[in-house]
């Protein structure tokens, strides 16, 4: 099964297109210590509504060593049938990479990767010939700074997020093992935009506290499965709510 075709599949299951982020604040969780009991609930009390779960690496290794042990432990626990995309937004050269590859595929077995294919494609090559996995490439990311590369226009016409896309169709033109989906924030997601994103799985941050609207997903025909992430709208919003019903309320917003 392809990554695509497992995600297609629990979106279809959980009838919704919810990313749980998991974005791990000691300072909001009562310290690191408190982290590992924090995860556990998040993870246990969400998973019946997550189409996948977003750990985001940064925020494990800013509590140093016993962070990356925090994310290890997270990962081996994770319900087998929720895809995990690990936040990492990775970028090198190609030896480098590949490293990165065994380090995620292989070492933590997660599902998907972000990276950042700016440094272009033999940097993402080392990640593309993991069978059953996939990797989303920044193309317009949710922070108001994509104006200042992903979305400048060439000569051509065509926008820089454009040539990240290509990046994607040669992949699939070489049969590539790995599926390639694109990162597209909701803050950015115009209409211009949105009519030249590729019908590709897309991870789409951007909503809850950075305040995209999902409107601008509307009515756009696409088949490939895409996910919405969440983070502090469930983590650390509306303390007097459990997890499980903010989970709720947002996969409600998002239902397929």
């Amino acid at each position: 099964m392809t990554y695509s075709e497992r995600l297609a599949h629990r979106i279809q299951s959980v009838g919704s297109r919810l990313c749980v982020g998991i974005d791990p604040r000691p300072e909001q969780s009562g310290g690191i210590d408190a982290v590992p009991d924090f995860l556990n609930r998040l993870v246990g009390e969400t998973a019946e509504y997550a189409a996948a779960f977003k750990p985001n690496m940064a925020y494990f290794e800013a509590m140093g060593l016993r962070g990356i042990e925090i994310l290890q432990e997270m990962l081996a626990d994770m319900p087998e049938e929720v895809p995990v995309i690990l936040d990492a937004k990775r970028s090198d050269i190609g030896e480098t990479q590949k490293y990165y590859a065994k380090s995620y595929f292989e070492n933590w077995n997660v599902d998907a990767v972000t990276l950042n294919p700016f440094l272009g494609y033999d940097s993402i090559e080392p990640f593309l010939d993991w069978q059953g996995k996939g990797v989303y490439l920044l193309a317009v990311t949710s922070n108001a700074g994509s104006a200042d590369f992903q979305r400048q226009k060439l000569d051509d016409g065509r926008f820089v997020f454009e040539l990240v896309q290509e990046l994607g169709k040669r992949a699939a033109g070489e049969n590539r093992a790995t599926d390639v989906g694109y990162v597209v924030g909701l803050t950015n997601a115009s209409e211009e935009v949105l009519a030249r994103i590729a019908d590709s799985p897309l991870l789409i941050p951007g909503l809850g506290a950075q305040g995209g609207d999902l409107n601008s997903l509307a009515g756009k025909n696409r088949t490939a499965p895409d996910v919405v992430n969440v983070s502090r709208g469930i983590s650390y919003a509306e303390p007097e709510k459990s997890f499980t019903e903010k989970a709720k309320a947002w996969s409600e917003q998002l239902a397929v």
